[in-house]
């Protein structure tokens, strides 16, 4: 995709809305939340290390890695919060080396788990996927043990596709893909 091409799509990157989350692009002011989310023990364990370990690596990780995304590719991970604001996790598409096409990502903070929201701000990004970019397929790669994410995935409609070791990882991954 060209340049110019993505940096449109970013401008276009419009929150989208369901009926309980708003889906955002992130900002400099989410560097508490992204603090907060990356340190967890669960993010550590399941998505790893992002070099995140205080307000300023929070904040160079949103302007660094979010919105380099954005720009560069027309998507990224985005904030997803509830209707009041509050930040509860993130969700979008990532472009990984070593995958022929975007995947789905997506972490939540605890306190938000087992209440539907990954499934839900999932669907919204794969409805944005098929409708703003065109896309007809997306993949997305689990730990091979994180049987909450896998059930997110196949409650989203995505299939086993086999394994995959993405660099650094020098252990495998299922990897998943989704069809419009």
């Amino acid at each position: 995709m060209s340049t110019t091409k993505a940096r449109q799509q970013w401008q276009s990157i419009a929150p989208i809305n369901t009926n309980r989350l708003d889906i955002r692009t992130f900002r400099p002011d989410d560097a508490a939340f992204i603090l907060s989310l990356l340190r967890q023990p669960s993010f550590l364990q399941y998505i790893g290390e992002r070099g995140v370990s205080d307000l300023a690596s929070a904040a160079d990780y949103i302007e660094q890695r979010l919105h380099v995304s954005y720009q560069q590719h027309g998507f990224g991970l985005l904030a997803v919060c509830d209707r009041q604001g509050q930040c509860m996790g993130m969700c979008g598409l990532v472009r990984r080396e070593g995958l022929p096409e975007p995947d789905l990502g997506y972490a939540f903070l605890p306190q938000f788990w087992h209440q539907g929201y990954a499934v839900e701000a999932g669907q919204a990004v794969l409805d944005d996927a098929c409708q703003r970019l065109g896309l007809q397929s997306v993949l997305a790669v689990t730990a091979l043990d994180n049987q909450a994410s896998i059930a997110v995935l196949q409650r989203l409609g995505f299939v086993a596709a086999g394994e995959v070791t993405l660099a650094p990882a020098t252990s495998p991954s299922r990897l998943f893909r989704w069809r419009a």
